[in-house]
């Protein structure tokens, strides 16, 4: 039998299990100018083989039963499936590219890629080994949404890796990167505060069973146990305006482009943060904002006075449980003040806007409303979902990782990046990640209102250099106010 065409086969399917209501919304919203896939690029100092590969992924990825399952969409719902021909030499491709095969070679690649839906009958991932690039390898993988949120994927790719060229027996990659650095992020906007407090009124066998969060709360369930506040907030997110015309909103089309930044140096980043008085996550969004500013003025949309939105993913599982599956995460929207032109002002007014989210519910509000959405007819999500995506121009997502160099069937990781999809008519995503002591931004966007994301990703390193610039100009001890800002960017 031939297995690349057996798993459309009516036999080709074994038990199947329901799909919680989350994850069913993120299935449902696969669109042909939005796939619900999280798409990844690392790359390798040194060569990686396929077969070293597959091997692997057939070890560890495979470990995890979910990845053995198809999503199937019912008429009321969604199941997993077991897929008893699952081909590992379709789901691990080698690949090239054309000519030098150069960064902007992998770019073109990686956009291909993400505008591509993986195949409906098999389950809903793939890797494509590029073995020779730059000296090293590049690693392309694609994973629906449904199988679990950003947070979730990443830690399932870094699941792959060791902390040494040759492990030893009992090796692993040391949880304690991810509960140091993500909890000041969770935090912040109040996610992990709010889901202790949510936890302790479900009662105390949720508390000790580690604050596991209900998997499919229903948006009214979430209401009666949280009350008015969260009813207000609900109407605080609904009443929020459209986000104002500008070249990053308008009609998608099927093509999906991307592209990254060199990589800052994360100490500085810390420094900047430091000297401004406020997080590393309130300096980033920062400079990206300001990337954006700069893209929008060289093209001549106007930007005094601006204000536009980015939805930002909050974690909602227990730090400690950041590699289970599923989709356990709210969304909260993030003012990015592209129409402020001092650099240090705009990363005042974003950590204003972090503070003020901290006392905020809405990331709960947003996971109930995807469970509702998860069983709501297909009509009602659409016009949920479009009136919601109106509400914000980006998405974006800041994911802290290890800080240590970490290597995969023996090569080591030299960089990675990744994006998660937009949703609606949402065309433009952010991604930040931070790996062994640097930091790297990415940009996805839809081919029709950006179309080489290269113009504004280049403008990323220049933002941060402002803002270094200022840092290292003022007092370390004493947070910059605007008006010193001014006076250094116009001396300097």
């Amino acid at each position: 039998m031939d297995k690349s065409t057996s798993p459309g086969r009516p036999d080709a399917g074994g038990r199947r299990e329901p799909m919680s209501k989350v994850d069913t919304a993120w299935l449902r919203m696969e669109r042909r100018s939005n796939p619900m896939m999280i798409t990844g690029v690392l790359m390798f100092a040194e060569r990686l083989s396929l077969d070293a590969l597959r091997e692997l992924i057939d070890e560890r990825f495979l470990a995890y039963a979910r990845f053995r399952q198809r999503p199937v969409q019912t008429a009321s719902s969604a199941v997993w499936e077991t897929d008893e021909a699952l081909d590992l030499e379709w789901h691990v491709q080698p690949a090239s590219l054309p000519g030098r095969g150069g960064k902007q070679a992998l770019e073109r690649f990686v956009s291909r890629l993400a505008s591509t839906a993986l195949d409906p009958q098999r389950p809903r991932w793939q890797f494509h080994l590029i073995e020779d690039y730059r000296g090293g390898s590049a690693l392309v993988a694609r994973i629906h949404h449904c199988y679990a949120d950003g947070m979730a994927l990443v830690q399932v790719l870094l699941s792959l890796t060791d902390t040494r060229r040759h492990p030893r027996r009992g090796d692993g990659l040391p949880h304690t990167w991810l509960k140091q650095e993500h909890a000041d992020v969770a935090r912040r906007v109040g996610a992990v505060d709010r889901y202790v407090r949510l936890g302790g009124k479900i009662g105390g066998k949720m508390v000790e069973k580690g604050l596991e969060m209900y998997r499919d709360p229903t948006l009214a369930a979430v209401l009666a146990r949280e009350g008015g506040e969260i009813a207000r907030e609900l109407l605080t997110a609904l009443a929020l305006s459209d986000d104002p015309p500008s070249l990053l909103r308008g009609a998608l089309g099927p093509r999906k482009r991307v592209a990254w930044a060199e990589p800052l140096d994360l100490e500085e980043v810390k420094a900047v943060g430091r000297a401004c008085g406020c997080t590393v996550n309130d300096v980033l969004m920062a400079v990206a904002a300001g990337a954006l500013r700069h893209y929008m003025v060289e093209r001549g949309d106007p930007v005094d006075g601006l204000t536009l939105r980015a939805t930002v993913p909050v974690n909602l599982r227990p730090l400690e449980h950041a590699r289970k599956l599923g989709n356990h995460f709210g969304l909260v929207f993030l003012d990015l003040p592209v129409g402020e032109a001092n650099p240090v002002r705009r990363v005042e007014r974003v950590a204003s806007c972090m503070e003020s989210l901290k006392n905020s519910k809405q990331a709960i509000v947003a996971y109930g409303l995807l469970a509702t959405l998860g069983v709501a007819p297909a009509g009602v999500q659409t016009v949920a979902l479009e009136m919601l995506s109106r509400k914000a121009s980006t998405v974006a997502t800041n994911v802290p990782g290890p800080q240590q160099t970490l290597y995969l069937a023996g090569a080591a990781l030299d960089q990675m990046m990744f994006w998660v999809p937009q949703t609606g008519s949402i065309g433009v995503g952010i991604s930040i990640l931070s790996y062994n002591g640097r930091v790297h931004f990415g940009l996805i966007a839809d081919g029709k209102l950006i179309p080489d994301p290269g113009d504004v990703i280049c403008h990323f390193g220049e933002e941060f250099d402002k803002l270094l610039y200022l840092a290292l100009m003022g007092d370390w001890d004493t947070p910059l106010d605007a008006s010193a800002a001014q006076a250094l960017l116009v001396e300097g």
